[in-house]
């Protein structure tokens, strides 16, 4: 997917809400558990009632591949749902996949080419050959850890290079990257008093923003020191929706929630 068409899908709907589909199986509703694949029925329920309040889905990939292969094939028909039922959403493989280069060539291919994904969270520890690989892939996105949103965050991102924190070292460094046009970060949301030295360095890039919530980062300061004039924001909401209920009426209250958040997202926009 081209930035162009998420912009359009954010303007339509009026919405930047990325839902995280971080499926554990002991906290989805019981009458799900008699389904030949629970976890792709909670999913399929989930897109349905909130696709037109969201523009992005972000499985978190742990999530799938703790259950071998029943996970991944479970992954595989929920992306293919949503590529095949609602085209136009931006899917995340939360991955955080990186390595070195013909080992990134091979993630790549999985995620974009086999998985279908629109993009792919990777770290950027092993720098420019770990990370080209994925934006060597047309028409999709490579987003990378810039400032995580866990207390061990500052164990390394914000030490000092010089002068320099970390974190900005790697945003510098990633816009010299072939293709970096594809590239987008995450950012967390408990990090917003960062973002304005952020946009100093990457004015235009999408930002993924977890942490709204669920961890305490607000909405709206993400928004006033992040936004941009083709929005640049993708925030992130999983538990908070996903798990809304655990009864028959999980996807009405996940329904509610993300109408919450759209509604407040439509009021800054």
């Amino acid at each position: 997917m081209q930035t162009e068409q998420l912009i359009q899908q954010i303007r339509t709907k009026k919405s930047f809400l990325c839902i995280g589909l971080d499926v554990d199986i002991k906290k989805i509703p019981n009458h799900l558990l008699k389904e030949t694949d629970p976890i792709f029925e909670f999913n399929k329920a989930i897109i349905d009632a909130t696709h037109h309040l969201a523009v992005a889905y972000k499985p978190n990939i742990a999530f799938y591949e703790a259950f071998g292969i029943k996970g991944w094939e479970a992954l595989k028909k929920t992306i293919n749902y949503i590529n095949e039922n609602y085209p136009e959403l931006f899917t995340i493989a939360d991955a955080k996949r990186g390595d070195i280069g013909n080992t990134s060539t091979m993630y790549a291919k999985a995620f974009f080419e086999d998985m279908e994904f629109d993009s792919v969270t990777i770290a950027p520890y092993m720098g420019k050959d770990s990370v080209e690989p994925f934006l060597a892939f047309k028409d999709k996105h490579t987003i990378l850890l810039a400032l995580t949103s866990n207390e061990g965050a500052f164990d390394f991102q914000t030490l000092k290079v010089g002068e320099v924190p970390l974190y900005q070292k790697v945003l510098e460094t990633s816009k010299s990257y072939k293709n970096s046009e594809n590239l987008m970060y995450v950012v967390g949301a408990t990090k917003a008093e960062y973002l304005k030295e952020i946009r100093q360095i990457v004015p235009e890039s999408f930002l993924l923003v977890p942490g709204v919530g669920a961890q305490g980062g607000s909405l709206e300061d993400v928004c006033k020191y992040g936004m941009t004039e083709n929005i640049g924001l993708l925030i992130n909401s999983s538990r908070g929706i996903i798990y809304a209920s655990n009864g028959e009426d999980f996807a009405d209250k996940a329904k509610e929630k993300a109408l919450e958040m759209q509604q407040q997202m439509a009021s800054f926009l």
